[in-house]
């Protein structure tokens, strides 16, 4: 199954150039939207808010909102749209999630996230899970997330993803959220063998792939954060350590990249909205600065095109690519 390994939603870096960037790498790894409010698919633009191309998928996405009836409104919009999955963000500690009153802050409230999840799983078929932390502030992890646990289960939710930190709501940035707060894999452990039928999937810290698997002997999946962003490479192989499928070559996912670069050039967009999630490409190999710096100074010149691309991966060389 795709759960096993996925990467996590990112807001500014999971958008679609990044998906197709990833799935060039890896065919299963389930993918995930950047976060969408319920009220922005409500009053907005659906169709641009909701746009992913079929390649992507599997593709889950991810919701945030604290409204039940603005959330079951937004799965309504967002069905029938290929999605395999929907999320509900109960995790992210910034001060505009904080604001609009759903992210981690619904940690302390999992009768409401409960009754979010039943409105959710009214409007779709499709599975219905949440992302969480630990807890937040002074919370006691394993009793909050147990709380959580129990509450969306009995409303239908069909997996927690566990980011393995707390979050604190003041004080910290969304950055230092992500690194100063303690890991604290035990919990999310206790949690998947209290409720063995549950699909339990551990996120945070995660750095390879060896780790990865290490955690699948007790969880159910394994998501991957910063380490599949900054150092995609990682994802090449995926599809044969986990899925028992064949590997993906580098220089053949960076021709296919290459070519769907040339095609969203053709339609207007900028070079740089495309090849910026291909900076760790080759992290630690020969002509890795060159070649990020000749994009970073590059790319996001007005009018830039391919020949910027092809440049860089010039530093790289068709033998220091494959042998990535």
């Amino acid at each position: 199954m795709a759960y096993r390994l996925s990467v996590a939603p990112m807001m500014d870096w999971t958008d679609r150039h990044c998906r197709v960037f990833h799935r060039r790498l890896t065919r299963r790894t389930l993918l995930y939207t950047e976060m969408v409010t319920a009220r922005a698919l409500m009053h907005g633009d659906p169709d641009h808010l909701l746009r992913h191309a079929p390649e992507e998928r599997p593709l889950a996405l991810q919701l945030g909102g604290s409204v039940p009836e603005e959330l079951a409104a937004a799965v309504g919009i967002a069905r029938g749209r290929g999605f395999c999955e929907i999320n509900l963000n109960v995790g992210c500690p910034s001060d505009r999630v904080q604001d609009g009153a759903f992210g981690a802050c619904l940690m302390r409230e999992p009768g409401l996230v409960a009754d979010c999840i039943a409105s959710m799983k009214a409007a779709v078929a499709v599975p219905v899970t949440v992302k969480c932390r630990l807890g937040v502030d002074d919370q006691e992890t394993g009793p909050a997330l147990d709380e959580l646990a129990d509450a969306v289960v009995a409303a239908g939710a069909d997996g927690i993803w566990v980011h393995a930190r707390k979050a604190w709501l003041k004080g910290l940035s969304p950055k230092e959220n992500r690194e100063v707060p303690p890991l604290d894999y035990g919990v999310v452990y206790a949690l998947k063998r209290a409720r063995p039928d549950l699909k339990i999937i551990i996120n945070g810290g995660i750095g390879s792939l060896d780790e990865a698997e290490a955690h699948l002997a007790h969880v159910d999946g394994v998501m991957l954060g910063r380490t599949a962003y900054q150092t995609p490479a990682i994802l090449l192989g995926v599809d044969s350590r986990f899925f028992g499928e064949r590997r993906r070559e580098l220089s053949d996912a960076i021709e296919a990249y290459v070519d769907y670069v040339a095609r969203r050039l053709a339609d207007g967009a900028p070079l740089n909205a495309m090849t910026k999630h291909m900076l760790g490409l080759f992290h630690g190999r020969p002509g890795a600065r060159l070649f990020r710096r000749h994009l970073s100074e590059n790319a996001p010149r007005r009018g830039a095109d391919l020949s910027v691309l092809r440049d860089a991966l010039a530093h790289i060389g068709h033998e220091r690519a494959e042998a990535a």
